[in-house]
């Protein structure tokens, strides 16, 4: 949510973000939180203005007692009266004007980062570079689910029946691999220095509409029904809402967190659930980032964040690339965004596997999160970064690991966390 003084004061500024983003229905909004603003300040001017009558009024009425002037005190009360009268009919307009105002603010976008490009969709987003060579075997390379299947490690028929399309059985060794990424991911981040952290898995909805827009809610969060509580679609929901109301210490800052949990997503849209194989599920595990610091800083933290999953898949021998993410695939939330994406050499093209974002204050002022120095107190910039989503993940280690003969080889980063093996043969 922007700052409402900035909105007032650069109007223009706000509705040329909103066509940057290809958002135009949004553009009224803006001068209708100005006007909303303006009432809002205005009757609590006026309710200011008119408890101060009523407290010199209140005092008035003392000195005529004691003067003998009865009448005149009856009349002072009846204004006292009047003007408590008048209060309540002004503060009760209140909460209605503050419901619309925050209902229109939300959904006004934050302000881009200059260096995004402007796009309509993520059809227009921008490959910078390339980490590690893109191979192309000599050999076939199966869909990822088949490959799954000859280790006897996928069952999507078994998921069909106890929970519907858009879920799975991860079995035996392709269970294991996949469980190895998530424990190899919490310990390389320890390893860069970031606090590890198993967070709630359920949030409140102040929560959600703090961390999130209104869009991404609909399309993503599972309610619990007859409960206040939503599943998360991503650790950072729970993560960044721990600092819901907190003022932390400068020198605290900037805080390094790295989380693991499950998590849940309807995936509505235009992309749909992928009915044969993993790629597009509504449950999976990952291993986030998180980083709380002060402004200034958090242009250097996106940076090395997007580059620590870059390092992490590139130590599993997976190549991959950074795209910036262009206007029109931003959240509202989001000041700048990129994604790093796997080879995959079956179909010869890349695909997404995690994605850097800095939101500004954007979530910090929704969420009431400050740090406190010896000027005051400010609010905080909130970013987040996958380390690896796995199954997803878990695809780009098996298509790029795979043998000719069907086998598939384990990164030596892995193998500790697999007892040791250097290669998986298939049981089919």
């Amino acid at each position: 949510m922007l700052d409402i003084k900035f909105v007032r004061e650069n109007p223009e500024i706000v509705k040329e973000n909103i066509r940057k983003k290809f958002q135009d229905e949004k553009l009224p909004l803006v001068d209708e939180v100005i006007e909303l603003d303006r009432q809002i300040r205005e009757i609590k001017t006026t309710v200011e203005a008119l408890k101060a009558k009523k407290n010199k009024a209140s005092a008035e009425i003392g000195a005529l007692m004691r003067a003998g002037k009865k009448d005149e005190a009856a009349q002072v009360k009846e204004s006292i009266g009047e003007y408590a009268h008048e209060i309540d009919e002004l503060d009760a307009k209140l909460p209605g004007l503050n419901d619309e105002f925050l209902k229109k603010m939300y959904v006004i976008p934050n302000i881009v980062d200059p260096s995004v490009p402007v796009g309509k969709s993520d059809a227009e987003n921008v490959e910078v570079q390339r980490f590690g060579e893109p191979v192309v075997p000599s050999y076939e390379i199966p869909f990822h689910g088949d490959i799954m299947e000859r280790f006897n490690g996928l069952d999507k028929d078994a998921s069909a029946r106890t929970s519907g399309n858009g879920f799975y059985y991860l079995i035996g060794d392709i269970a294991r691999l996949h469980s190895a990424m998530l424990a190899y991911a919490r310990d390389f981040m320890i390893n860069a220095g970031f606090t590890y952290v198993v967070p709630p898995f359920m949030i409140h909805s102040d929560v959600v509409n703090g961390v999130m827009s209104f869009a991404e809610m609909e399309n993503m969060m599972y309610k619990i029904e007859g409960e206040d509580l939503y599943l998360i679609g991503t650790s950072e929901h729970s993560m960044i809402g721990r600092f819901k109301g907190q003022i932390v210490k400068a020198d605290a800052l900037p805080l390094t967190l790295t989380s693991y949990s499950p998590c849940f997503r309807k995936e509505v849209g235009a992309h749909g659930i992928e009915e044969r194989g993993v790629y597009r599920v509504h449950q999976f595990e990952k291993e986030e980032m998180i980083v709380v610091c002060k402004p200034e800083e958090s242009m250097d933290w996106y940076n090395k964040l997007w580059k620590l999953t870059v390092d992490y898949f590139r130590s599993l021998d997976v190549p991959v690339r950074q795209l910036d993410c262009c206007t029109g695939d931003l959240a509202d939330l989001k000041v700048k965004s990129c994604d790093v994406e796997a080879w995959s050499p079956r179909q010869q093209k890349y695909f997404e596997v995690g994605s850097c974002s800095t939101l500004g204050d954007a979530q910090a002022r929704r969420l009431g999160i400050r740090y406190k120095d010896e000027d005051g107190t400010h609010l905080c910039h909130t970013l987040n970064n996958t380390v690896v989503a796995s199954p997803r993940g878990l695809i780009a280690v098996v298509e790029n690991n795979y043998n000719e003969d069907g086998s598939i080889n384990v990164p030596e980063a892995l193998r500790p966390y697999m007892g040791g093996k250097e290669k998986l043969i298939p049981l089919k």
